[in-house]
């Protein structure tokens, strides 16, 4: 299901698979009712800071002072890490990390793994690498075990599930759940119950379990959580062994930077004023909690992204998902229509440079899923300004491109007639005498490759009469006007 890195196998790009979503009507009343739901929720619970503003850019600042010293603050933390028990090990990308992460679940001589809700190992195909290597992952996160047992792909960073309803989320417990009731009801209580039961008992046998990281502490190298279910504190306090698979870039300076981020990131994402399951450990405590902790250090293209002065705006990112709430390209087309496991207007920016391959055509074409309107900016507790890495990417893909493809002989043949007076003149004749085969303005169908335009949108023709005809015209007789 998961391509290294970040990508899914078989997935089209985005424009094929967004016409496709968007002939799914209950897909989008699904989003649609979420979305706006979340949306609105959060506009309530940020409308109660009267400093909101100044808290997105004390994040922001944050972010971007430890993001040009990253350097530093990872070996500060490696060093935090190692002298309170724990190991640290570095990963360069998704084959490296899931090799780590499999060598030490056997070492550990399991079978079996709970895991928290992580972008990052979703990110890297864990659960997949571990299958292969005779491992099963256990997702304890609500949503991500609704698609887990679905065999599906997730829609959204915060609520995977998003494109299901409870009636879809009722048979796919009732088929898939070992120990499912057969008579289960569609009501959030029975669901979320036998949910409890099935992940109960995993939770009580599992030697190893695999979590993600909201945030590390450089100076005392201490690792977060938050979560809304419980799920995570079952898993960060009850196996022998605990692994945490990290990017590089969640990490802040010292823990009173967390008064930041925890305020902004649970009305962000959840509008909660604070996150109902916080959980922070540092390094090993003998007799409470597990007795070996692992922290995998991720990169998988995040010194490639940092090293773009405009691109390494989206290595801020919290994950809060607030962008993809008020998006109106995710609200119709979905999360699975990205084809990644970032969906929405941070996927959009995230994914083709973590990717970084001018060949992958689907990575490519995610700057474009956009309509530039900038809402995703607004609302961003970091202030990523995602129109801006959007059109920088536009342009990267757009360079990347053959110079023999269509649209840049085209543009080409522009340039030339643009940039010569009397051509231009020339074009503006012939547009006028064009304009008469089509009365009604527009063309509704041109052969290829005009036919790529047509598709979508109509091409609307010159006018009759171009402005230097007209000028010549009414002017002649003012000629200093």
């Amino acid at each position: 299901m998961a391509r290294n890195p970040v990508t899914w196998m078989g997935v089209p790009t985005f424009p094929k698979a967004a016409h496709e979503a968007l002939g799914n009507p209950q897909l989008r009343s699904n989003l649609r009712r979420a979305t706006h739901a979340i949306r609105d929720k959060r506009a309530a619970a940020v409308g109660e800071v009267p400093d909101w503003e100044r808290l997105r850019r004390a994040g922001e600042a944050i972010k971007d002072e430890t993001l040009a010293n990253l350097d530093t603050y990872l070996q500060k933390l490696e060093a935090a890490v190692t002298s309170r028990g724990g190991v640290v090990h570095w990963a360069r990308d998704a084959a490296e990390a899931n090799a780590i992460v499999l060598s030490l679940v056997r070492a550990a001589g399991a079978d079996e793994v709970v895991k928290v809700k992580s972008m990052a190992t979703a990110e890297i195909g864990l659960n997949e690498a571990l299958e292969e290597g005779g491992v099963t992952a256990i997702e304890t996160d609500l949503a991500e075990l609704i698609v887990q047992l679905g065999n599906d792909r997730p829609s959204h960073i915060l609520v995977p599930a998003i494109h299901r309803n409870r009636a879809e989320v009722r048979e796919i417990f009732r088929d898939h759940m070992p120990g499912a009731p057969a008579d289960l009801s569609s009501e959030p209580k029975a669901l979320a119950e036998a949910a409890r039961r099935h992940l109960r008992a995993k939770f009580l046998s599992a030697k190893v379990a695999v979590s993600g990281a909201n945030f590390a502490v450089a100076d005392t190298g201490s690792i977060m959580v938050v979560e809304s279910e419980g799920n995570g504190r079952m898993c960060l306090t009850l196996p022998q062994t605990l692994i945490t698979v990290m990017g590089i870039e969640k990490l802040v300076p010292t823990s009173r930077d967390l008064e930041v981020f925890l305020q902004l990131l649970p009305r962000s994402s959840t509008a909660e004023r604070m996150n109902p399951y916080t959980s922070m450990w540092t390094g090993v405590t003998p007799g409470d909690g597990p007795q070996e902790f692992h922290l995998v250090l991720l990169d998988n293209g995040r010194t490639a992204t940092l090293a773009d002065p405009v691109g390494r705006q989206a290595l801020r990112c919290i994950r809060c998902s607030a962008c993809l709430n008020v998006c109106p390209v995710y609200e119709r087309t979905g999360g699975q229509s990205y084809g990644s496991v970032y969906p929405g207007p941070i996927g959009a920016i995230l994914t083709p440079q973590l990717v970084d391959d001018p060949h992958d055509k689907q990575a490519a074409s995610l700057p474009f899923a956009s309509s530039l309107c900038g809402a995703c900016f607004e609302v961003c507790p970091v202030r990523i300004d995602i129109p801006e890495v959007l059109t920088h990417l536009r342009a990267r893909a757009v360079a990347d491109k053959s110079k023999a493809s269509p649209e840049a002989l085209a543009m080409s043949a522009m340039a030339t007639v643009f940039a010569d007076p009397r051509k231009y003149a020339l074009a503006q004749r012939a547009g006028a005498a064009a304009a008469k085969l089509a009365p009604s303005g527009t063309v509704s169908r041109l052969p290829f490759p005009g036919s790529r335009w047509t598709a979508t949108r109509d091409m609307p023709m010159p006018s009759s009469e171009s402005f230097r005809a007209w000028w010549k015209k009414n002017r002649k007789d003012h000629p200093d006007e």
